[in-house]
């Protein structure tokens, strides 16, 4: 038997291989699928099902393409109401895969067909459960998403069945049972998820509050329910592509990768409305880009980031990528929904330049020359990091001006001032001063390195933690 964790790390995202015996399943797959079909056959198996741990609200899963492709069955839990043919389980049932078993648990609470899988080998020993984004490692899955497509199922309700799953389903099983659960550190589907990707079940109930056995229903409701932030807006769009249904992952590469010449791009810009979306490093792209274009790095949280910037799933967008990664960048925007590439910019920016089409840059600053230019006169400076950690600690008189609520915090900035932007390291400042700009906000300045390196220079006064009940 092999079990074979394919961890992403953009989405803080794990999928299963699991082969026993010449056959095998795999569970919560990504979008793009070949990864696992190239597997199987490596193995010389046979995918026998798609196991699919509920509705996903952060990325859209692979099953219909893998479905398709392979012949094999796609298996919900219990109550699972997909727009297409699907195998609903029921609670208990059993698979047979090669020399194992798979059972299903359904454990209603993060969302009500949410449903682990318990994997019993051939003596009838439990040896792992994967557990998709009902339990963590160190957290539970949030019982607010769900009400965002159902209106009547408020948290409360969903944190109430979730108390009962754990304590019916799944803490009465094994201490020495393996946990394999669908996500990590990073992502938003918990509050704090330890970076460890897998534990025993027994370690587990020593040390992840929600498996506290003395706990009450109505403490565990309080725990699990308080501290929650705002669930990205793409997340209900992502659920309902995985009740309905989507495009097919090779229309969506077909639809994307249109090589465009500068001229044909900036046409295709002007008469469509797509949104330019430059995917370079940040302090490449400071450095010249094309007018109104955006950047968000494909090799910083690239996936949530599109996710929280570009509200509409349906946007159509133009890419400017390095040379060679269009291909990865255009699966890495459907791996949460963004299917409408309409094209990129054939050999990247260079050609934009070779062309002697129109530039733009967006000045950035070492945080010393940030220090030099203190010293002369009052700045205004622009903290974009999440509230939670500007009030960890921040350089004094700085605002705060959360990426994540880009919108708001634009209301905040007048164009006729300079700014100084930064976030923790440079990602997020890059991503806020290019939207603003392809806004008509010109007087944004980064700060290179971020909070990090200000902190590192030793030249600012860096504020102790405030208290948020101290600023009401």
């Amino acid at each position: 038997m092999k079990i074979e964790q394919i961890y992403t790390g953009c989405l803080a995202q794990g999928a299963y291989y699991i082969e026993s015996n010449g056959e095998a399943v795999v569970i919560d797959p990504l979008r793009e699928v070949q990864p696992y079909i190239d597997r199987a056959e490596k193995d010389g198996a046979r995918i026998k099902y798609v196991f699919e741990t509920h509705f996903h609200a952060d990325f859209v899963s692979g099953h219909l393409d893998l479905s398709k492709k392979t012949g094999a069955p796609i298996v919900y839990g219990p109550t699972a109401k997909p727009g297409f043919d699907a195998l609903v389980a029921e609670d208990g049932q059993e698979f047979k895969v090669g020399k194992i078993t798979f059972k299903v648990l359904h454990t209603p609470g993060h969302t009500m067909e949410s449903t682990c899988y318990l994997l019993v080998d051939d003596h009838g020993k439990d040896l792992a459960l994967f557990t998709g984004d009902t339990l963590f490692i160190g957290d539970v899955g949030r019982p607010d998403l769900a009400q965002k497509v159902v209106a009547d199922l408020t948290q409360d309700k969903l944190a109430s069945h979730l108390f009962d799953s754990l304590r019916n389903k799944i803490m009465p099983l094994a201490d020495d049972i393996i946990v394999y659960p669908a996500h990590g550190a990073g992502s938003a589907c918990g509050k704090n998820m330890s970076k460890e990707t897998t534990d025993t079940l027994g370690n587990q109930k020593k040390t992840n509050y929600a498996l506290r056995a003395d706990m009450t229903r109505e403490e565990f409701i309080k725990e699990v329910t308080t501290g929650l932030m705002p669930p990205p807006a793409y997340f209900p769009l992502n659920v309902m592509m995985n009740i309905k249904g989507y495009d097919s992952i090779d229309q969506v590469l077909e639809r994307g990768q249109h090589a465009l010449s500068p001229k044909a791009f900036e046409t295709a810009a002007n008469e469509t409305g797509a949104l330019v979306l430059d995917t370079r490093d940040a302090q490449v792209f400071t450095k010249g880009f094309v007018p109104n274009s955006i950047n968000i790095g494909v090799d910083g949280n690239f996936a949530p980031w599109v996710g929280a910037m570009i509200p509409d799933v349906k946007q159509e967008i133009l890419l400017i990528t390095d040379v060679g990664r269009e291909e990865e960048v255009i699966t890495r925007l459907a791996r949460v929904g963004y299917d409408y590439t309409i094209g990129y910019l054939e050999g990247g920016f260079e050609a934009w330049q070779k062309a002697g089409m129109e530039v733009d840059h967006i000045e950035s600053i070492s945080a010393e020359e940030l220090a030099n230019r203190m010293a002369k006169e009052p700045v205004n400076i622009l903290d974009v990091r999440k509230n939670s950690e500007f009030l960890s600690e921040h350089v004094m008189k700085a605002e705060n001006a959360p990426l994540d609520y880009i919108n708001d915090s634009m209301l905040q900035v007048d164009k006729n001032k300079t700014y100084y932007v930064h976030c923790a390291g440079g990602y997020r400042s890059m991503i806020f001063c290019s939207i603003l700009r392809a806004r008509g906000y010109d007087n944004l300045i980064d700060v290179n390195g971020g909070f990090k390196a200000i902190k590192e220079s030793g030249k600012f006064k860096v504020s102790d933690y405030v208290c948020p009940s101290t600023l009401l």
